[in-house]
């Protein structure tokens, strides 16, 4: 089966502008872009045929283009990254059996994240549309309390039924639990990892929905599937020891150099 990464990058950010072009410091002390990080995170995962950046933003390609990158140029009117890709997949003839979007957010994403989608979507082709979850562990649950508890929008959660169908999705932590009781080990919340797996047909329908009330006030790409009556598969991974976090807002650049570090 052909699978494609296509890393959709937008300058225009309102949390944190020009975010694909921060730039992190790597344990050796060198420096590199958020977005070549999340190019380079692609590269690792094995059994893809192509890498794409997708950008509107001729700054981005640039950057993107002194690493190696092929990039697609895709329209400002974009709203999302879902979308992004879909463009990205039209402008360019993408002829693929499953296209990943990795968000260019997440360099922190280990390759297993994304074999595990497309290995779960080659089991069961009913499957047209999946994302990873990862159950918090104490440090990320913290990072989500101490993020609302200071008034920032920082990662997001999610639900999800016994068939593994998802529930729902957000940027507050769900499900709530009472801080007045203890926390039953492990930690009952799913922090939702910011990556999608489609069928192209899946990939092609979103582009013709309107964005739904949900997706407006969470902000949400994915919630635009569920409003359709689209399921979307959850498939819990396993972060291995590992911290996952995406650099959501320019508070979350120590987070992510310091797991950097402790990785080695």
């Amino acid at each position: 089966m052909h699978t494609v990464i296509i890393i959709p990058a937008r300058f225009a950010s309102s949390r944190f502008p020009g975010k694909p072009l921060a730039m992190l410091t790597l344990p050796d002390g060198s420096q590199k872009s958020l977005i070549q990080m999340t190019w380079e995170a692609a590269q690792r995962v094995s059994g893809i045929d192509a890498v794409y950046i997708a950008t509107d933003d001729d700054r981005i390609s640039q950057m993107s283009e002194t690493f190696g990158a092929d990039v697609i140029m895709t329209p400002s009117t974009c709203h999302n990254g879902t979308e992004r890709c879909a463009q990205a997949v039209s402008n360019q003839g993408i002829q693929a059996d499953i296209v990943v979007n990795l968000q260019g957010d997440a360099p922190l994403t280990p390759p297993w994240f994304i074999e595990a989608l497309v290995e779960d979507m080659k089991r069961d082709f009913q499957v047209q549309m999946a994302t990873p979850v990862l159950r918090c562990d104490p440090l990320t649950y913290g990072h989500f309390l101490e993020d609302r508890k200071n008034g920032r929008v920082g990662g997001t959660t999610a639900t999800f039924d016994q068939a593994r169908n998802a529930l729902y999705f957000s940027k507050e932590v769900i499900p709530y639990i009472d801080p007045n009781k203890p926390i039953s080990a492990p930690v009952p919340v799913f922090h939702h990892v910011g990556v999608y797996a489609y069928r192209p047909a899946a990939l092609a329908a979103y582009g013709s929905w309107q964005p739904g009330p949900l997706e407006e006030l969470e902000g949400l790409e994915q919630l635009r599937f569920l409003e359709n009556g689209y399921p979307i598969r959850c498939v819990e991974v396993d972060a291995k020891g590992r911290v996952f976090w995406e650099l959501n807002n320019p508070e979350d650049i120590p987070r992510i150099e310091t797991a950097l570090k402790d990785q080695g």
